[in-house]
Parts: C-alpha cells; sequence; structure tokens
C-alpha cells in the first residue's frame, strides 16, 4: 500500500512539474539600426502587439538590437542561451546575422525562428519567411508570361545572394531560360556602376535585383541611369515602402515576389491567408501606418507560437531542456497552418515549409504595389 501511494505522489509530482505555470522567454534579435533597419523596425512595431500570455503561461520578449551585424548578433544569442535562458530565440531579419547566430542556437539546443532566409541544415532552425525556391518558382512562372528567355542577375555577395542563384538557375531553365550574366556587389556598397554597365551591355531580357529593403533601389536605380530599358524583378527582400521611397521613378514597373502579407485587400477570396494577411495590414496600419512584410513575419511568429506552445507544454515545464526540445517537435509535427505569409507546414525534413502557392507576383504602379492578375 505504501509503495502504490508512493507512486501515486511521484505521479502527481511528474504531473505538477509538466503542467504548473512558468514564464516563456523568447530572445528577439532584430536590426533596430544600421542598414536593416528598415526591416527590423517594423517587426519591433508589430511585436509590441505580440500575445502576453500563451496556453495560460506568461509571455516574455527580450528584445535586442542587432545593429545589423553579423558579430552583435552572436553576442546577443550568446546572452540568450547563458544569462536569459530563453525557450526560443526569433532573429535576425538580416541574411548574415541570422546565419551568424544559428551556431549559438543550435549548440544550445534551442530553436531559431529566423526571420530571413537563412541556409544551412541545423535541425533547431526554422524560417518564417518563404523559401527561395518558392520564391523564385513564382518569379519564373511570371516570367513565362512576359516571354522572358534571358535573364541577368545583380545580387548581394553573401548568403542571400548565393541562395537565389541556385534557386533560381535551375526553375530558369526549366523553363528554356538562361542566366547570361551575374554580377555581385557587398551590402555596404553605395555604388554598382561596373557591374550595371556590364549587365545593361549584356542586354538581357530580364534583370533579377537581389537586395534587402532600402538597399534594393540603389541597384536598380544604377540600371536605369545606365539606360537598361528591360523588365526589372526584385525578391520578397525588397518588397517594402522603401523600394519607392528611395527609388521614385527609377522602380515603377518593377515586379516584385512577395509573400501574401502586404496585399492581403487585394487577394481573391479564394486564398487561405486573405483574411489573415487583412488582420495583419489592418491592425498594423492603425497603430503604426502602413506595413511592410517582415513585419508580417513577427504576427506569423505569434500564429506558430500559439499552435506549438500547447503542444510542447503537454510534454515539458518552460523554462527547461525538455520544452526546448519539445517545442522543436511540436513545431515538426503541428501540420498545416496558415500564416499571413502562406501556408505552411513544418515537417522534420523541411524546415522551410512553404508550398509553390504561397508566391505573390507584385508589380509596382504609382508608387504603390499592385498584384498582377
Amino acid at each position: 500500500m505504501r509503495a502504490f501511494k508512493t507512486l501515486a505522489a511521484a505521479a502527481v509530482t511528474a504531473l505538477f512539474a509538466v503542467t504548473a505555470h512558468a514564464d516563456i522567454n523568447v530572445g528577439v534579435s532584430l536590426s533596430l539600426t544600421g542598414p536593416g533597419s528598415g526591416l527590423g523596425i517594423p517587426m519591433q512595431n508589430q511585436f509590441k502587439l505580440f500575445p502576453k500570455e500563451i496556453a495560460g503561461e506568461k509571455v516574455n520578449l527580450i528584445i535586442l538590437d542587432d545593429a545589423s551585424d553579423p558579430g552583435k548578433g552572436v553576442s546577443n544569442a550568446r546572452r540568450f542561451v547563458t544569462e536569459d535562458k530563453v525557450d526560443l530565440i526569433i532573429g535576425s531579419c538580416l541574411t548574415p546575422v541570422a546565419a551568424a547566430m544559428t551556431p549559438v542556437a543550435t549548440e544550445a539546443r534551442t530553436v531559431q525562428l529566423a526571420a530571413s532566409p537563412v541556409g544551412g541544415d541545423s535541425p533547431w532552425l526554422f524560417r518564417l519567411p518563404q523559401g527561395n525556391n518558392v520564391m523564385a518558382h513564382a518569379m519564373v512562372e511570371h516570367m513565362k508570361k512576359q516571354n522572358i528567355k534571358s535573364i541577368g542577375f545583380l545580387g548581394y555577395t553573401d548568403a542571400y545572394g548565393e541562395l537565389w542563384v541556385k534557386a533560381l538557375t535551375p526553375e530558369a531553365e526549366k523553363a528554356g531560360m538562361k542566366l547570361v550574366a551575374v554580377e555581385r556587389f557587398q551590402r555596404t556598397d553605395t555604388s554598382v556602376t561596373p557591374q550595371a554597365l556590364k549587365l545593361v551591355s549584356a542586354n538581357p531580357d530580364a534583370i533579377v535585383v537581389v537586395a534587402s529593403g532600402s538597399g534594393a533601389a540603389m541597384p536598380q536605380m544604377a540600371l536605369v541611369e545606365r539606360g537598361y530599358k528591360g523588365k526589372v524583378y526584385q525578391t520578397h527582400a525588397a518588397a517594402t515602402q522603401d523600394l519607392m521611397r528611395i527609388g521614385g521613378k527609377a522602380v515603377e514597373g518593377t515586379f516584385v515576389t512577395s509573400g501574401p502579407a502586404v496585399v492581403g485587400h487585394q487577394l481573391p477570396d479564394s486564398h487561405p491567408s486573405k483574411k489573415l494577411a487583412i488582420d495583419f495590414f489592418n491592425t498594423y496600419e492603425k497603430n503604426f501606418g502602413p506595413p511592410n512584410q517582415f513585419a508580417g513575419h513577427s504576427y506569423d511568429a505569434a500564429i506558430a507560437l500559439q499552435k506549438a506552445i500547447p503542444i510542447a507544454k503537454a510534454k515539458a515545464k518552460p523554462g527547461t531542456p525538455e520544452f526546448r526540445a519539445a517545442l522543436r517537435d511540436a513545431f515538426e509535427t503541428m501540420g498545416r497552418t496558415v500564416f499571413s505569409h502562406g501556408v505552411m507546414n513544418w515537417t522534420k525534413d523541411d524546415h522551410w515549409g512553404y508550398t509553390n502557392e504561397t508566391g505573390v507576383m507584385l508589380k509596382v504602379s504609382d508608387g504603390k504595389f499592385v498584384v498582377e492578375k
């Protein structure tokens, strides 16, 4: 009888350990200063609307500025896992910074929700933005309708640029298109005149500019100034108001591949993300003014956690290594989930998650993004 009571008490203790209330701490590293601030500040704004409680647990956001610098991102990540003992890391919004943070998160066996398209195969890394393969598919499908046969490439020298070359090349080749010129530049460059001259000389039917935020306007302006008359495509990292604010008339008519978050009102009723995209847009605009797609990643992070935390909480108590592992497993098994940015379905073998139905093609018209029909 005593043995039975002992076992029963142990079972109650174990159950209490799993179900007892404990704060959930989330470390967020964003580029609030530096070249990436146009992406990080809108994300920070949206985080001001983040749920204060999920599944009965208080949620604490610890937001730090990484200054658009990979080294600072690493420092932030180390603080999160050593001092703050976070259950989850979100960030950064710049690919080089997020990529530098990944080894720290992986070593600490802590999930990282990257707010930029980071490469690598860490089992602890999940991406909130669409994968480049998904967005390249949408871009090439649109190019086919425009009868594009030759493509030029003007993009970053870093991982984001490289991932786009790898994603775009096979999609273009399958569609009978060819990359005829590839030029690169650093994120910190203030001029791309030599690269623009080479691309204009090659005269492809279309040029794909691979840059982010406010930095996406400069290379396109250089192409226009050098007399390029073909079509210009930009990636989802450029789907911000900064493109038009800085680029002005030079970016009119530009095609931009994007998630649906910033254009919910223009989506057909059949689009699964329409309702959430409209809710995100309206709520953000009411509080802060017009949003960009990076703010949508903050919105979607809340959706992901509201679905995954109850699953993980049933297995372990927040603040423990077991909970962090359970949270990773929950993301891999929570199934089809509609985001403002599309339909997500992370699995053990796919931490990108989005499908080819996700990408939306926009066109810059009169200084605004318009969905291409």
